[in-house]
């Protein structure tokens, strides 16, 4: 019970000022990303597109597939920039969550869109070919599991 006329005590939280909170949400915002399983699908996606991107320039293929590629890599290196410098606390509850969610299935739809313009439009598919499209579609299915990851900013605490 607080007395009248002493302080209120604060929060730690609250005591800190400047470059001080910055770092601590900076420290706070690092470990819910690499704990809360965001970080390893994100990180897998990446190496996937990577990867595929390696394999489909083995081959000849038609630049639009490099293009989806090197779009999600790029979209994904984004969002993991966010992540991993505490910009996302910055951004309102609900505009964060959604706006991840939307990415994800965008990115979901585009791998998916790639797949199926991969296969319609090589009549031979040769071994790095199908091995970039097998690499496509494992990004995909993380982009889904990164969805399912963020449901848990919607639940209630009841």
């Amino acid at each position: 019970m607080a007395v009248p006329g002493q302080p209120k005590a604060q929060s730690k939280e609250g005591t800190r000022k400047g470059f001080k909170r910055y770092k601590w949400e900076f420290k706070d915002s690092n470990k819910e990303f690499w704990l809360g399983g965001h970080a390893v699908v994100k990180i897998v996606s990446v190496a996937c597109l990577v990867a595929g991107l390696h394999f489909f320039e083995k081959v000849a293929t038609n630049p639009i597939l490099i293009l989806v590629l090197t779009m999600e890599i790029s979209i994904f290196a984004f969002f993991m920039f966010l992540y991993t410098f505490a910009i996302n606390r910055y951004m309102p509850f609900i505009f964060w969550p959604v706006a991840e969610i939307f990415n994800n299935l965008f990115s979901c739809v585009f791998l998916g869109g790639g797949i199926a313009f991969s296969l319609k439009t090589k009549r031979v598919f040769q071994e790095p070919y199908i091995t970039a499209m097998a690499l496509m579609a494992i990004a995909a299915f993380f982009a889904f599991i990164d969805i399912c990851l963020q449901f848990k900013y919607f639940r209630s605490n009841k």
